[in-house]
């Protein structure tokens, strides 16, 4: 049986596309034989006026640090994007948006990410390159809606990731188009951002107004954190010296300005994206090896004539501190290498008990209480017993965490569980 032969109709002539405008028209052809998986980066500049800067930073500037902190370091312009055949994460270049949603973009492919404040406001949207378009027009507020492209549309708040483990706390992150209207708002929204949600209380309630305008200023300038911490640096000599000396107020001034910039060159960093691995040993450094010698230094200044206890009586003191300074920091590497979590964001009760444990600033807040009604050995004294008594119940939070962890196989943090932000 022979084959007949297919009868073809005449083909409809195509309309010609009209190109729209004249770089679109110049736009070098798509190529769309080679696929790339990894997502690149593209700013697209929506607005003409998009120079504000927060703590010394544009936004495209703080945009490009950000995705490259995250591993994205490729950064294309429109129209280089437009001929790439992969993943490419559009972001307008008048927004800031907060560390945690960074990997949601770069992951969820076909996501158009919104503010909380107005879901009318579009902020960034993954696409294939090819889309650029589409893309573009959609951040603009024009084109195709997010229903005909398919894209799944979220805020932050629906994006389920308000836990951030590095800084130990529950929070919603932000994304927002900045203007010279909420610049305020933003930028201590950007700075609380940065904070720890468990520390001390003089951390948490105390420092952070001033530090704010201490780092908006720093940004700024051609001061690093790196700087700031050297000049906190200083001040532990200082407080050392003076404490030594039996100076125990002049002492406790400069102990005071050492843990304020303690958190400034923290806020530095984060807020300027200048954190370096350097600069976390450093600091890092400073601050777990400075606390014993300052009590030390203490003891040694009341042994001075300022005190009528005996050297004896000192020196035991000195020993219940030291012993529960060292023993308190091994409980927290233990709870870490065999419970899977920081001891501190366990359950509300024991971030609460983090903002008064004996540790730096707690103790100096003692001592500085008794140093005022010239008590400063009996303030010597009150740290040492309230270390006792915190070890204590670190040692009780350890044992119910081990209890816990066998009954249920795994701890989890009360910061990351599915309920509503604070």
């Amino acid at each position: 049986m022979s084959k007949q032969p297919l009868k073809r109709g005449k083909a409809k002539p195509r309309k010609k596309a009209k190109a729209s405008t004249a770089k679109r028209a110049s736009r070098p052809p798509k190529a769309v034989g080679e696929r790339f998986f990894e997502p690149v980066l593209c700013i697209v500049d929506v607005v003409e006026n998009s120079d504000e800067r927060v703590f010394g930073l544009s936004t495209a500037d703080r945009l490009k640090r950000q995705f490259a902190q995250a591993g994205i370091t490729d950064v294309l312009d429109p129209v280089a994007a437009s001929t790439r055949n992969g993943p490419v994460i559009f972001v307008r270049s008048d927004i800031v948006i907060d560390h945690p949603l960074i990997p949601v973009l770069a992951k969820r492919p076909n996501l158009l990410l919104v503010s909380d404040e107005d879901s009318d406001a579009r902020l960034a949207v993954t696409l294939l390159g090819l889309q650029m378009d589409d893309a573009v027009a959609l951040l603009a507020g024009d084109g195709p809606g997010p229903e005909k492209l398919k894209l799944l549309v979220r805020s932050p708040s629906g994006l389920e990731v308000a836990f951030w483990k590095g800084l130990r706390k529950r929070e919603t992150p932000y994304a927002e188009r900045l203007t010279g209207q909420n610049k305020p708002a933003i930028e201590w929204r950007m700075f609380m951002g940065t904070y720890k949600g468990a520390t001390d209380f003089v951390t948490k309630h105390v420092w952070p107004r001033p530090a704010f305008h201490i780092t908006r200023k720093l940004a700024d300038t051609p001061v690093t954190p790196n700087m700031v911490t050297a000049v906190s640096a200083l001040c532990v000599a200082l407080a050392f010296w003076l404490f030594l000396s039996g100076h125990f107020l002049a002492g406790l001034m400069a102990a005071w300005m050492m843990t304020f910039l303690d958190t400034v060159d923290g806020k530095l960093a984060r807020t300027t994206l200048t954190s370096s691995k350097w600069g976390d040993i450093f600091d890092h450094g400073i601050d777990l090896i400075h606390p014993p010698f300052w009590y030390a230094a203490w003891a040694v200044g009341l042994m001075q004539g300022t005190s009528s206890w005996s050297p004896y009586t000192l020196w035991w003191l000195l020993g219940i501190i030291i012993a529960g300074y060292i023993v308190q920091r091994l409980m927290e590497g233990i709870a870490i290498k065999w419970l899977g979590l920081e001891i501190h964001i366990w359950r509300p009760i024991d971030t609460l008990f983090r903002q008064v444990t004996a540790r730096r600033n707690p103790n100096l807040a003692l001592l500085s209480v008794f140093s005022i009604v010239a008590l400063p050995d009996w303030g010597f004294a009150a740290v040492a017993l309230w270390t006792a008594l915190c070890l204590g119940l670190h040692g009780v939070q350890l044992l119910q965490a081990f209890s816990a962890k066998k009954a249920s196989g795994e701890l989890e943090s009360w910061m990351n569980v599915s309920a509503p932000v604070q």
